[in-house]
């Protein structure tokens, strides 16, 4: 049975130094944990759970959980399993998308559905939410279990909407926002609602779910303006392109389809259409068209608009490190390059 290596996660920018240190002792345990937890009699199981923990990642969702607790004054042990859960959630969904949008690169690595094989692949996400809710399971808060069951039936709600919204060049904004707060925002919300809950404070915990959910839209928009305007897919993580290559309707391709002369509507609609025979060239002709109609910039600004909702949903806390951490984390959700 292999195991999985402990991995450090990579240096953060500066807007994400405050919450990694921060929570860096308790980080450490919930890495620990994940390790442990990753691990299988079977030996595919722990080869491939090993593969995917070992690519890292900002482990953005766990800081979030031990960062909320600390912001409640939380002085138990829960929150540590409880993010582990929040990482195993998101790293399933991981393990799946791959396998949807048939990628071949995730966090600059390999995907596991590419070295392995799709069923491999869908079986050890399986594996990973069984183990996310064996946690829930041992923590014993019936509040705990449905807010991280919630928002797993949420995520696959909103990646199913996704898919069938894939290549619908009449979807609108409001749309695209449910999908995206469904399979982003969610789980965002919902690891910062773990900390006052398990605090008991409960006064603190809309405030802490609006701002997790904010956090993620934030986070999500900028990561679909970055599938356009990244500078290198080494700095990105993945192949630049993918949402396109996929025929995701996101927020750069509804903006510069919405300004388009009814020659680059022809141009959408027949490239759209062509799904994976897309070339170089083709991309570089739509990331020009974003470019004509400010796709990008529009669309960083309503991630803007959210990284700011996200800050005011946190005023009515107490000034404390964390608090100023998680506001960073949000400044960040908007500035980060990967």
């Amino acid at each position: 049975m292999q195991s999985a290596r402990p991995v450090e996660p990579a240096p953060a920018p500066a807007d994400l130094n405050a919450l990694r240190q921060l929570v860096a002792a308790d980080l450490a345990r919930v890495n620990q944990v994940i390790i442990q937890q990753a691990q299988s009699e079977v030996k595919l199981v722990s080869d491939v759970a090993a593969h995917i923990i070992a690519a890292g990642g900002k482990r953005l969702r766990p800081c979030l959980t031990l960062a909320s607790a600390m912001l409640c004054n939380y002085e138990g042990a829960r929150h540590v399993q409880l993010a582990a859960c929040v990482e195993f959630i998101h790293t399933a969904t991981l393990l799946h998308d791959d396998v949807v949008d048939e990628s071949t690169l995730r966090r600059g690595e390999q995907t596991a559905n590419d070295i392995w094989g799709n069923q491999s692949s869908v079986l050890v996400g399986d594996f990973l939410f069984s183990r996310a809710f064996q946690l829930m399971v041992a923590d014993g808060s019936l509040d705990v279990l449905k807010i991280l069951s919630d928002a797993s039936a949420t995520i696959s709600e909103g990646e199913v909407q996704q898919l069938m919204v894939s290549h619908d060049l009449s979807i609108t904004q409001e749309i695209y926002e449910q999908v995206i707060g469904a399979k982003t925002a969610a789980l965002f919300a919902a690891a910062c609602e773990i900390g006052p809950v398990v605090a008991g404070q409960l006064q603190w915990r809309s405030a802490l779910r609006d701002y997790g959910y904010a956090l993620g839209m934030a986070f999500q928009m900028a990561d679909d303006a970055l599938d356009y305007a990244a500078s290198s897919e080494a700095e990105l993580g993945k192949a630049i392109g993918d949402d396109f290559r996929e025929g995701k309707i996101t927020m750069p391709v509804m903006v510069a389809y919405q300004h388009a002369t009814p020659e680059e509507k022809q141009f959408w609609d027949e490239t759209l259409a062509r799904g994976d025979t897309l070339d170089a060239q083709t991309l570089t002709h739509a990331k020009g068209l974003m470019h004509k109609h400010s796709a990008i910039e529009a669309t960083m600004q309503r991630a803007q608009y959210f990284c700011d909702a996200a800050i005011a949903a946190l005023s009515p806390l107490p000034a404390s490190p964390a608090k100023e951490a998680l506001e960073q984390a949000a400044r960040f959700a908007v500035a980060r390059q990967f």
